[in-house]
């Protein structure tokens, strides 16, 4: 047997499977690329790119297991995989308290401007430290869209910094929001009431361009969006044109909709954004799950059902 990885998953994964079959890596390949040379794999291990469509299931002759080392499979034609007889697995829970706390990182360099004052005190060498007045989190109200484990794990933290959670999550029964400490209320009145708004939502026809003109017009002015969830969901050039009307506190993200413009992790791959020249605009490059922590406990968790799914000892 074989197994092909195209993503930076955790070492232990190849380790382990490498004792049963013959592991390779290809970083990243295009849909094209990868569909010219799964055929000889039985396992693909992955994280969210390429999507994984129908092509590419087709040329996957040998295909037994998409193994995602991820929470999202929005990526993946799982309707053809299943048809195909492949079995498709995710890692859901073990990354929530990695994104939760890099969201609230986001809303404390925001609301202080750090990273702005790193780069001047590194870069032009100033020390003013009278250009920075800051908020605080307490007191402040807290919107959450996406209820989910991370969305809950967010709340959690928020109550800590003694914030008010209002969250919008239609699936989920009135008591949920109670029994966590939030308000569980409308996406419109999520976005009316919140100093704070994170996303924590996958990205579907109704999500994408959720944040747009028309919702930014139902927020406060000095309102802060996070994205921690997916590119796409916040529309950019609209995000864009608020944080320079000033009708947008800031835009913190961790995602971006063309995030793997240029090849993505190839070398010498980059992108560019109006957004970079915004000073209350913070990124960074999708690194929510990226901590030593959770890529342990995700690979172990893949290993196993690996493993289970093959029958490996």
């Amino acid at each position: 047997m074989k197994a092909l990885i195209i993503d930076a998953i955790h070492s232990a994964i190849g380790e382990e499977l490498g004792k049963y079959m013959q592991v390779d890596t290809k970083m990243l390949p295009t849909q094209a690329e990868l569909a010219s040379i799964i055929g000889d794999y039985d396992v693909l291990l992955m994280r969210v790119d390429p999507a994984i469509n129908k092509e590419i299931i087709d040329a996957g002759k040998n295909l037994k297991v998409i193994a995602v080392c991820a929470v999202g499979l929005n990526h993946v034609d799982l309707d053809y995989a299943k048809e195909k007889g492949i079995q498709v697995f995710n890692a859901p829970g073990w990354s929530d308290n990695a994104v939760a706390e890099l969201t609230i990182s986001k809303m404390l360099d925001i609301s202080r401007g750090t990273m702005q004052a790193d780069r001047e005190v590194k870069e032009k060498k100033q020390w003013n430290k009278y250009k920075y007045y800051g908020s605080e989190l307490r007191g402040k109200t807290l919107g959450i869209l996406g209820f989910g484990r991370i969305g809950r794990r967010v709340c959690k933290l928020a109550n800590a910094f003694e914030m008010k959670v209002y969250a919008y999550d239609p699936f989920l029964p009135a008591e949920v929001f109670t029994e966590n400490n939030a308000i569980g209320t409308s996406m419109e009145e999520v976005l009316k009431v919140s100093d704070y708004v994170t996303i924590h939502l996958p990205l579907l026809p109704e999500t994408r361009n959720l944040i747009s003109t028309e919702s930014i017009k139902n927020m406060k002015d000095t309102a802060v969006v996070l994205n921690m969830s997916r590119g796409g969901i916040v529309n950019e050039k609209d995000m864009y044109e608020a944080l320079k009307a000033g009708t947008m506190g800031g835009y913190a993200t961790d995602v971006m909709e063309n995030e793997l413009a240029g090849g993505g992790l190839t070398k010498g791959a980059g992108f560019d954004s109006p957004l970079f020249g915004c000073d209350n605009f913070i990124v960074s490059p999708h690194i929510g799950a990226q901590t030593k922590d959770a890529a342990y406990l995700i690979g172990q968790d893949i290993i196993a059902k690996v493993k289970g799914a093959l029958n490996l000892q």
